[in-house]
């Protein structure tokens, strides 16, 4: 099992080319950082929403739920896509992720033009983790011109436009939301077909976009060993039915406490959050742990 850990990369917190160099040293295999172009300072969901408040949102019942319930480090992100690069030159072995790249606030040709580039400038060291953005998200969403509604259509569409441009010389997509004739769209990325892409999520639909346009799954934490297992086994099982390889699994806001957990269940990789303030700490407790499992 690989240890990663995953940072908010914040202005506030360790610089990023000094925590990448450190967690290469410490012998981890890799860093992630999220992506919050912005942060609405009013919202009509909670951080950390309940099934309840996503149906509010989906009805446009906007409230007030300001930026004062959700902790600082979330409105404060560096740009990710740069930060990655960054690390990137600043290391050699070092895997770096997307936690997650929000598909659906990025453009899709200049997205994947981009990701191309940090895939071959760090020589195939980039993880990609993609997702739609949670449900105290949506004025982010929607301040990028997306209708949350539709972003689960939209998400694919992107990921499928993307795909066809790292792997084909001219590259053409025409669907309800994305559409172009064909286009050149150069480098096309070190690792092929594309980058290792994860798709995140513990919603029960889930599988399907892994399934359609994913590698690999990153679920959160779960309290529940067995209930993780089962959910690990079931991808798997529709990964082999579908003619897939096997799924990888990356598991964040992973507990040092809960390693057998992970492995029993299959996990190949595990990210560990850094507290703002407290990486270099964080990152020696995460390395022990991966010295002694």
């Amino acid at each position: 099992m690989k240890f990663g850990v995953f940072s908010m990369n914040t202005d506030e917190g360790l610089d990023p080319l000094e925590l990448a160099r450190e967690a290469e040293g410490l012998g981890l295999e890799s860093v992630f950082v999220p992506d919050h172009s912005h942060v609405p300072v009013h919202r009509a969901v909670p951080w950390a929403a309940s099934s309840r408040t996503v149906r509010i949102a989906d009805r446009d019942d906007l409230g007030d739920a300001s930026t004062s319930d959700m902790p600082r480090d979330f409105h404060r992100n560096r740009d990710q896509l740069l930060t990655l690069t960054a690390m990137a030159t600043v290391t050699s072995t070092l895997r770096l992720g997307t936690g997650i790249c929000l598909v659906v606030q990025r453009h899709p040709i200049q997205l994947a033009k981009e990701i191309a580039t940090l895939d071959q400038l760090s020589r195939g060291r980039l993880l990609f983790g993609v997702g739609v953005g949670s449900p105290w998200n949506y004025e982010e969403i929607r301040n990028h011109g997306t209708d949350p509604r539709t972003r689960m259509t939209l998400m694919a569409e992107r990921m499928a436009a993307m795909q066809r441009i790292w792997t084909s010389e001219q590259a053409e997509y025409h669907g309800e939301f994305v559409d172009f004739d064909p286009v050149y769209s150069w480098p096309k990325p070190f690792q092929k077909p594309w980058p290792k892409t994860f798709v995140g999520g513990d919603h029960p639909n889930a599988f399907d976009r892994v399934l359609a346009y994913g590698d690999g799954w990153m679920p959160g934490h779960h309290d529940d060993a067995g209930l993780f297992r089962a959910r690990v086994a079931e991808l798997q099982e529709r990964a082999a039915a579908a003619g897939r390889g096997r799924i990888e699994i990356t598991v964040t806001l992973a507990r040092l406490d809960r390693l057998d957990d992970y492995a029993a269940a299959g996990a190949d990789r595990v990210l560990v959050t850094l507290p703002t303030g407290a990486e270099r700490t964080f990152l020696k407790d995460v390395a022990k742990a991966a010295q002694q499992y």
